[in-house]
């Protein structure tokens, strides 16, 4: 298990509802705040670069959207900036993480609706880009395709947790999801895309996925791909596989199940270098 104690994460720099604490681990939060007893909440996450948070905009955007979604009211995307602000202030890393949490406040200890007022939290820790090719492993749930709750980022991560464990136990480092359709989903915590010959193909937003911000992206700045259903089988049959995620940014695949691809082949190595141009270019697309 890895080391989560303040020795091992010297990094770590966490705001909550206007103060910036002095000890990132003491206690923060109610016991019987919302988030925390039914996951009632929603969040946000992107990479730091050494000139700061990544496509911030593009983020308080999503999480206005689920927490619409999830009911909660609507965050303040001006405190949120300087809280972002405040927890990247004097940060001696270049490369790391930042997390916004938006949750329904205090609430019963149960479904019915929160009483507020909501929680913010917003953190910020060093966290180097993966750089090995990613490992995949189907696992045998399924994403829900009408669920409430489908597509939204919300704090309700216990299918997630369970599927990457899963993933870990069999040597992969990320979980893929097929949907109730039999149709290929997502990861855990991010988009799939894979490469026939020239054709780029990833799942439509239809197929339960959440809308990924760097999914996003390259499909505005890598012309030609084809969103479309496919599924697990048809995608191992593949040159090459990518992932993307906001902190992956685009990710080469080696391994799916019991499949190698090329990683990263050529298709993907483009759109790996489109990406860092572009997103080197405007912090805030």
């Amino acid at each position: 298990m890895p080391d989560t104690s303040p020795a091992a994460r010297p990094s770590l720099t966490v705001w909550v509802n206007g103060q910036l604490l002095s000890d990132p681990t003491q206690p923060a939060l109610s016991p019987v705040d919302h988030g925390l007893v039914v996951g009632d909440g929603v969040f946000e996450a992107t990479k730091i670069t050494e000139d700061g948070a990544f496509a911030v905009q593009r983020h308080l955007d999503r999480l206005s959207t689920s927490a619409a979604k999830m009911g909660l009211p609507e965050p303040d995307h001006d405190q949120i900036r300087a809280a972002i602000d405040a927890v990247l202030a004097d940060r001696s890393y270049d490369r790391g993480k930042l997390r916004v949490t938006w949750t329904g406040g205090n609430g019963p200890l149960g479904t019915p609706a929160a009483f507020g007022p909501p929680t913010l939290v917003v953190a910020a820790e060093a966290a180097p880009k993966p750089d090995a090719p990613e490992e995949l492993y189907t696992v045998p749930w399924t994403r829900n395709l009408d669920g409430a709750m489908t597509g939204v980022k919300t704090t309700s991560y216990g299918d997630n947790v369970r599927a990457l464990g899963l993933a870990h136990q069999h040597g992969a480092g990320e979980a893929i999801f097929a949907n109730t359709a039999g149709n290929l989903s997502e990861g855990t915590g991010s988009n799939v895309f894979c490469v026939f010959g020239d054709e780029i193909v990833t799942p439509p937003l239809s197929a339960g996925i959440l809308d990924g911000i760097t999914r996003r992206l390259v499909l505005e700045w890598v012309s030609g791909i084809l969103v479309r259903d496919l599924t697990v089988e048809e995608a191992h049959t593949a040159h090459e596989v990518f992932v993307t995620s906001s902190t992956r940014d685009v990710h080469p695949v080696s391994t799916w199940d019991t499949k190698t691809y090329v990683a990263p082949g050529p298709v993907t190595t483009n759109v790996m270098r489109v990406f860092a141009e572009r997103s080197a270019a405007d912090l805030d697309p």
